[in-house]
């Protein structure tokens, strides 16, 4: 039996600290785990030894500043995360180890609109293939991470409104995943997994209060408040896209006039261009041609701009991020849609948050949300379940707990 302050749980409180340390990094030399620690490079060294016997990290030789070092990461093998991302118009799946190496990745069309059952049922065939494909069974995989497109009830895990996802009314989402593959499953929406893999890998790195906005079949964004997503009490906090701009305006599918997304969102604006460019035209092409040079698209583009920096003025002037980062195919248009939206943002925003603000394209593209479908998973684990419990022979297996930290980057395998 362990009592507080004895040696014994001293020396466990390290373990779990340097697990901790590991298992945000990805990778961290020794030095590096002393300095983000705080223990000495004597007890890292002992620790790193103990972890490395017992299975739990790895340790490769590596060099760093120009000198050699050993690099020092999870067990590969200790455990499989998968990511499941449910866009307007797609689905995407990736399978990432415990070491944040991403084993398979696949990305296809689909409408998510139009059947939750044909969804599903798809992301379930999906993970499988990748897993074969991967070489590892069902029987490790730790956790699942799952986006779609909505607002999600925080303590429910049910969708929060079908008037934006009519076609998965009453379904639970978090609930339907994990009755099929038998496995613990954390859900959110999109945008908020945008945020999270923005914050953590992307353009959001290194602030603490951001907006991830997603423009995109909808129109939806991400708040980050001192480092943790903000979800609110219900779990809708972030939807920009009904923002009401013009109360005269469009219907929008929630029910009110003139919403953001009924100037912003892609099923809104490609029928504007679809009868000089085709009814084929895809908001991926939009930006294509208005790179180009081609008047009507640069047009639309800017149009979009200047609406969403009206919903981001709004943000600026609630909240007072420090940066927003752009997500969305929009993103890849850079100046000719940032431009509008920092000019937008000076026009409406209170002076000083205006001046303070960064308006950003993401880096991470279109898979924003499934990165971070993976870190939700990664940052829900438990460091102790790493590590043998007292008294007992074996490294216990790992399970999931609570907790939401900062992680770094996922490499490709």
């Amino acid at each position: 039996m362990q009592t507080p302050g004895s040696q014994s749980s001293l020396h466990r409180a390290n373990l779990e600290r340097v697990v901790r340390a590991v298992r945000l990094a990805g990778s961290l030399t020794q030095a590096e785990i002393a300095r983000t620690t705080g223990l000495s490079a004597a007890t890292v060294s002992n620790i790193v030894r103990e972890l490395r016997e017992s299975g739990t990290v790895e340790v490769t030789p590596t060099s760093a500043g120009g000198r050699r070092a050993r690099s020092v990461s999870l067990s590969g093998d200790a455990g499989i995360v998968i990511g499941v991302d449910f866009g307007h118009t797609h689905l995407r799946v990736a399978v990432g180890n415990l070491a944040h190496r991403v084993l398979a990745e696949e990305a296809g069309p689909l409408d998510v609109d139009a059947s939750w059952a044909d969804g599903f049922d798809r992301a379930e065939a999906l993970v499988g293939r990748l897993l074969a494909g991967a070489g590892v069974s069902l029987d490790k995989v730790v956790g699942v991470g799952l986006g779609v497109p909505g607002p999600i009830d925080v303590e429910s895990g049910n969708l929060g409104s079908t008037a934006i996802l009519p076609g998965w009314a009453g379904t639970n989402p978090r609930q339907e995943l994990s009755r099929r593959l038998g496995v613990p499953v954390h859900v959110d929406n999109d945008a908020n997994l945008g945020a999270l893999g923005e914050l953590v890998w992307g353009s959001g790195r290194g602030v603490k209060d951001l907006a991830y906005v997603k423009v995109a079949g909808g129109v939806g964004a991400g708040l980050v408040i001192n480092g943790s997503i903000y979800r609110g009490p219900g779990g809708t906090a972030g939807e920009i896209g009904h923002i009401t701009l013009d109360e005269s305006g469009p219907v929008c599918r929630c029910g009110n006039r003139g919403c953001l997304e009924t100037f912003a969102a892609a099923r809104y604006v490609l029928p504007l261009l679809q009868g000089t460019h085709g009814p084929e035209l895809t908001m991926e092409r939009v930006v294509e041609l208005a790179r180009a040079g081609d008047p009507g698209c640069r047009r639309v583009v800017t149009d979009v701009g200047r609406h969403v920096g009206s919903g981001v003025a709004s943000l600026c002037n609630l909240l007072n991020p420090s940066r927003v980062v752009l997500g969305g195919p929009l993103a890849d248009a850079g100046e000719l849609i940032l431009a509008p939206i920092r000019e937008s943002v000076g026009r409406y925003a209170i002076p000083s948050a205006a001046r303070q603000l960064s308006v950003l394209p993401g880096s991470l593209g279109d898979r924003a949300e499934v990165l971070g479908a993976l870190a939700l998973v990664l940052s829900e684990m438990g460091d102790s379940n790493f590590l043998a419990q007292p008294g007992a022979g074996t490294r216990a297996s790992v399970v999931m707990s609570s907790g939401r930290e900062r992680m770094a980057p996922l490499s490709s395998r």
